[in-house]
């Protein structure tokens, strides 16, 4: 089974269109939507009934949830998805399948995740049942939040003040995420395909502090709940509202399925991914994500899956759709996230000044410093500097990071005068020339980030 392979990310409407059509039909993965925007490809089947979108990181196919086929026809058009991509050296890959998908197709699946939906004709007994959600939305409602349905033109004009002030929300809030922004299945494009979803946004005198994208679930005749923006300066509330206004609309609309998405690494996942989520944490807030989603009361949490063929293993599959997710070197991304955060860095800092502090006091090191007044004088000093940075890492201040940075400044010049009047000439081999370096640079790149970091600043309303 060989199919017809669309061999570049279209940048022409006919791939799209014909796509489109087959999720009228079978479109029933939360997901399926999603697959319309920019960077995919698509894998037709020979039939012309179905087909699989994904990205090609370089080692692999990723494909974008489950086929878009007819259910009986799952593992027929899996395999033949696979078959092509092995033709061409390829691994593949399925993110974010369903229960249904497991049930057809017997491949290897790693759980990542769960997702919460809802039948939106039960809202109202959640929200009376819910005191904490209905403070929410009393608290929105009491600052002027008020949340309106946008008509698909709106947001398909460019020109439309609606639409542009969409687009500088969703500045503000780009700016205001910890993580550089990623590609595959979470790419921001509220207006896309504007006419076949559904939008919201909240509003305070007429300004837009909150902004809601809806995409269909063709198959199911549901609702994802996909891009929920709030602005950072927003009322308290301005999400409930948003969410409350969808679902009450999903109801009278005769809609039956509600999700709000994927909550990664959220329920039963695997030791090493539990793992990742804790060390992932100063980069994205796994369990205030699943606890946001929570408090709407979902019916039910359903299962989220990475499937891949045998005999791969689950890391390889994970390390595949990492890279889908980066948009493709996982190395760029990370230091693209790291000068978004420069924040992140002086977090890395405080740590290594632990044992850079531990190993100041040794006396073994004694011979580095004029005197042992000297070589103390410097351990306080680290000491201070050391509890100063926690601190600020714990709760962070402006007026505490330009002090720190000024403290940090000041021991970069110290350590070059010590550098060039006592350690140069006492050096002899390259580890000595190397502590010299990390003893002046430092300090120097910890002031800079300090105040860099400071200095960040949202882009304007």
């Amino acid at each position: 089974m060989e199919g017809r392979l669309q061999e570049q990310a279209p940048a022409d409407p006919a791939p799209r269109a014909q796509v489109l059509e087959l999720l009228r039909r079978y479109g029933w993965n939360a997901t399926s939507f999603q697959v319309l925007q920019p960077g995919f490809r698509y894998w037709f089947d020979p039939a012309g009934d179905a087909c699989v979108a994904y990205v090609d990181t370089g080692g692999a196919w990723v494909a974008a949830g489950a086929p878009i086929s007819a259910p009986e026809r799952l593992a027929q058009v899996t395999e033949g998805f696979r078959v092509a991509a092995r033709a061409v050296g390829r691994r593949v890959c399925f993110f974010a399948t369903e229960p249904r998908f497991l049930e057809r197709v017997p491949m290897p699946s790693l759980s990542i995740g769960e997702q919460p939906v809802w039948d939106p004709v039960r809202w109202s007994d959640v929200v009376r049942s819910s005191r904490g959600l209905r403070e929410q939305l009393r608290r929105a409602r009491a600052r002027g939040v008020t949340v309106r349905e946008v008509p698909g033109a709106e947001l398909g004009d460019p020109r439309h003040p609606t639409r542009r002030a969409v687009e500088l929300l969703k500045a503000r809030w780009l700016a205001s995420r910890r993580m550089a922004p990623m590609g595959f299945l979470v790419q921001l494009r509220p207006h896309a395909f504007a006419s076949e979803r559904h939008a919201f946004v909240a509003e305070v005198d007429g300004a837009v502090v909150g902004f809601l994208s809806v995409s269909p679930v063709y198959a199911r005749e549901g609702w994802f709940l996909q891009d929920l923006l709030r602005d950072p300066e927003a009322p308290n509330g301005t999400a409930e509202s948003l969410v409350d206004a969808a679902m009450r609309a999903a109801a009278s609309s005769g809609r039956r399925y509600v999700t709000l998405g994927l909550a990664p690494l959220a329920g039963p996942v695997r030791p090493w991914l539990r793992l990742a989520r804790a060390c992932g944490r100063p980069l994205f807030d796994f369990e205030g994500l699943r606890t946001f989603k929570a408090k709407f009361r979902p019916d039910a949490w359903v299962p989220i899956h990475l499937s891949h063929p045998s005999p791969r293993g689950g890391l390889a599959a994970v390390y595949d759709a990492l890279r889908a997710f980066a948009q493709g070197s996982l190395l760029r991304f990370g230091v693209a996230t790291l000068l978004r955060r420069p924040r992140l860095l002086v977090h890395a800092l405080a740590v290594l000044l632990v044992p850079w502090t531990a190993l100041l006091a040794l006396p073994s090191t004694a011979r580095w410093f004029p005197s042992v007044q000297v070589q103390w004088a410097w351990v306080l000093f680290d000491v201070g500097l050391t509890v100063g940075l926690f601190s600020l890492v714990r709760r962070w201040r402006d007026s505490l990071a330009t002090v720190l940075g000024g403290l940090t400044a000041a021991d970069a010049c110290l350590t070059f005068v010590q550098a060039v009047t006592y350690n140069v000439p006492l050096a002899s081999s390259a580890l000595d020339w190397a502590i010299i370096a990390v003893a002046v640079l430092a300090p120097a790149t910890a002031s800079g980030l300090l105040f860099v970091s400071r200095d960040l600043r949202l882009p304007g309303r």
